[in-house]
């Protein structure tokens, strides 16, 4: 089962593990390996900066969960649910929580490079919708040479030979 977009993950439940029942904010999404990452939750402590005469500083390290150890949480009521998606009147997307009924909106959350695509602004050196649709190419199945001659305007009075090929 492949995992959605992160940006599908508003406030989650922990049902698995040693902070089942809590709730958290997804922070990252790892899509390969069907990972969700926690803020605050599911943590382990190692040591930084550690040296031979230095313990090091000790750090909390969120660790990822499966995604079927967490749930969505349904914005009514708090506790978890499953999601159906389903389609308004208008012909838009949206996520429906089945214990509740109602609408789960899905928030921007930032890319990995920071973009916001809902909130892009196009720039000087950006290339438009319009440029970037426009048909510039048409295929043909003339050779080079043929296409070539044609805008040369070259005519070909020669006869073909038949050509043997071993």
């Amino acid at each position: 089962m492949s995992l959605p977009d992160p940006h599908i993950f508003p406030q989650v439940e922990v049902l698995e593990g040693k902070d089942a029942g809590k709730q958290g904010k997804v922070v990252q999404v790892i899509r390969q390996r069907n990972w969700v990452v926690l803020e605050g939750l599911n943590t382990h402590y190692r040591y930084v900066g550690k040296t031979k005469d230095y313990r090091g500083t000790m750090v909390p390290s969120e660790a990822p969960l499966l995604h079927h150890q967490v749930k969505l949480v349904d914005p009514v009521d708090r506790k978890p649910t499953e999601v159906e998606w389903r389609f308004t009147e208008a012909g838009e997307r949206v996520r429906v929580s089945t214990r509740s009924g109602r609408i789960i909106p899905k928030p921007e959350f930032p890319r990995a490079d920071g973009i916001i695509p809902e909130t892009w602004i196009d720039g000087p050196k950006d290339t438009s919708v319009e440029d970037a649709l426009e048909r510039t190419y048409v295929p043909r199945l003339k050779t080079l040479e043929e296409e070539v001659m044609e805008a040369m305007g070259i005519q070909e009075t020669r006869r073909h030979k038949k050509v043997y090929w071993y």
